[in-house]
């Protein structure tokens, strides 16, 4: 036997010998009943396998309420998004020679990423990597995930049009409507490049995102990236879903706030101006299209609250607040339908708390 492989054996053994030395009291059995005594050896076998565990390994094993608390997905949820990913290269990517990080550890560090501001100094420490291959691993994530958007974002067909339609009438009394739309405005740090068009008129700097929600507050489309200077308007102009509106619309139509009045978007339904004297019809109006595009402002609160990268993107690439946004949007689908209560907001998420205007 070689001297190296003596030497590890060696090793082994004497890390074991410390550990029975050390929970010896749990051997003290010869007065115990045989239950007790049989309990006591599954707890020194429980122990001893914990210890020969990497601790990323053991967050797999974790029972469904502490996996959701830490990862904010459920296991089920997990497995898909590992599947998709794994589907898509996240294993064949490696770095100078160093051992692979495996698929699943990859993918339980993007979602602590995702749901959490630790910096990549904690991440490094919590899943014991160095700090660029956390930082790499998270960046592989993303660029994957940008890539494989329409499996978790994508328009509505016929079907769920003529759903939605229903839904709508049901909740505000407004026929033809198939969603709600609006923008969120993103902190990050000020942009070395043309800084001065992110601050926004909340005086911070931001990048926005564009959403458009169904009824079950479902993202049907995203657009993302334009500076926090730009109003919603403009930014509807600016995206892809503008030039393809009339196809993807055929006839229905979306809610919207006051930032769409006035500026002749035929697809949006907007309240009237309430600087001008109302009717009390136009108040109605008003006050129908304000509970048909709650959905909206509660997607965008609970997706900030779930994944809370999204609250301050510091230190943060252009490119990379891009991703991350569009992620937490692909997130905020995959998860959608679970039941969870948020815990510091058991009532539902609020929207002005967080700064989304």
């Amino acid at each position: 036997m070689a001297t190296s492989t003596k030497a590890v054996l060696a090793l082994a053994l004497s890390e074991y010998k410390q550990l029975l030395d050390k929970y010896a009291s749990l051997l003290q059995l010869s007065n115990a009943p045989e239950e007790e005594e049989a309990q006591r050896r599954r707890r020194i076998v429980a122990v001893l396998q914990l210890k020969s565990e990497p601790e990323w390994e053991m967050m797999l094993n974790m029972d469904d309420h502490t996996f959701v608390h830490r990862f904010h997905v459920t296991k089920p949820q997990f497995e898909y998004l590992a599947a998709k990913l794994r589907d898509n290269g996240l294993e064949k990517q490696h770095s100078h020679g160093l051992p692979a990080v495996p698929a699943m550890k990859k993918v339980l560090m993007f979602l602590w990423f995702m749901a959490n501001q630790d910096s990549f100094r904690q991440i490094s420490q919590r899943f014991d990597v160095s700090q660029s291959s956390a930082h790499r691993v998270v960046l592989q994530v993303l660029n994957i995930m940008s890539t494989i958007g329409t499996a978790f974002v994508s328009w509505p067909n016929a079907d769920e049009k003529a759903a939605s339609a229903a839904a709508f009438r049901r909740l505000c009394g407004i026929k033809g409507v198939i969603g709600a739309i609006d923008g969120c405005h993103i902190r990050i740090q000020r942009p070395p490049r043309r800084g001065g068009d992110y601050m926004n008129h909340k005086s911070f700097y931001s990048v926005l995102l564009q959403g458009i929600v169904d009824e079950k507050g479902r993202f049907t489309d995203i657009f993302a990236g334009p500076p926090g200077k730009v109003c919603d308007a403009r930014m509807l102009r600016a995206s892809d879903f503008y030039t393809t509106w009339q196809e993807k619309m055929g006839g229905h139509s979306l809610l919207g706030d006051s930032a769409y009045t006035g500026h002749a978007f035929p697809f949006v339904i907007s309240p009237k101006c309430e600087e001008a004297p109302l009717t009390e019809a136009d108040e109605w109006q008003n006050a129908r299209i304000h509970c048909g595009r709650t959905v909206v402002e509660q997607a965008f609160g609970r997706m900030k609250c779930k994944w809370r990268r999204l609250r301050d993107l510091q230190n943060t690439r252009m490119d990379a607040a891009v991703m991350i946004i569009l992620a937490a949007c692909f997130l905020h689908n995959m998860c959608l339908g679970v039941t969870e209560i948020c815990q510091e907001h058991p009532g539902g998420c609020p929207r002005l708390a967080d700064e989304n205007a």
